[in-house]
């Protein structure tokens, strides 16, 4: 059985991709929660991880870290469950968007970071920070827009870039930014899913503990 050390539901986007991976799998796994906000949290986090990070996938005697690296394993590990699509061109596709997210949109993260049960005024739109989600409400309609009769996801079915972008749409919940058209049905969707209903609901046990 898989093990997933997690960090903090309420803060940690990092950690919400590879559990969401894992739960739309249907996949059994042992989650190992660390509370980001304790103290100590960083040694926790450095003795089961020296790279100092959360998630990390345990499968028997092997360490994942990091969660694209995460997800890339899972969809080696379920190639029948199609994280990431089976066209070359569509699979390219999917990995440029999870790449892009993965490792842009800094202002994005810094002016609206994860917090799943709070709800704040939307942040000073800067011209900057505007650009940064228009490219994001960008990529969900066009894909949207690609994929409408394959599913509600982004390209059609569940994938990898779904789970990668699911962190983005809690933000633009907890920051009342207004969305529109095909992105708002997307994020709708996306936070339906009784997946992410069951994150949501304990980020607010975490949260009601922590008070």
């Amino acid at each position: 059985m898989f093990t997933l050390f997690i960090g903090s539901k309420n803060l940690s986007s990092w950690s919400l991709r590879p559990w969401l991976v894992l739960k739309m799998l249907d996949e059994p796994f042992e989650e190992q929660l660390i509370d980001l906000t304790a103290p100590g949290a960083s040694q926790k986090i450095l003795a089961i991880n020296p790279a100092g990070k959360v998630p990390l996938l345990h499968d028997r005697h092997l360490k994942i870290w990091d969660s694209l690296a995460i997800c890339e394993y899972l969809a080696e590990c379920f190639p029948h469950a199609e994280l990431w699509p089976v066209g070359n061109a569509e699979r390219a596709h999917a990995r440029s968007v999870v790449a892009e997210m993965h490792s842009g949109f800094p202002l994005v993260r810094q002016a609206m970071p994860m917090d799943i049960c709070g709800q704040h005024p939307t942040p000073p739109l800067t011209t900057p920070l505007q650009r940064e989600i228009d490219r994001i409400l960008t990529i969900w309609t066009e894909l949207r827009q690609e994929h409408v009769a394959d599913g509600p996801f982004l390209f059609g079915h569940f994938t990898i870039a779904d789970a990668f972008f699911a962190p983005v749409v809690t933000r633009f919940n907890s920051y009342q930014y207004p969305l529109t058209g095909l992105a708002a049905d997307y994020a709708d969707h996306m936070l339906a899913l009784p997946a992410m209903q069951q994150w949501a609901e304990a980020a607010k046990a975490e949260t009601a503990l922590a008070c």
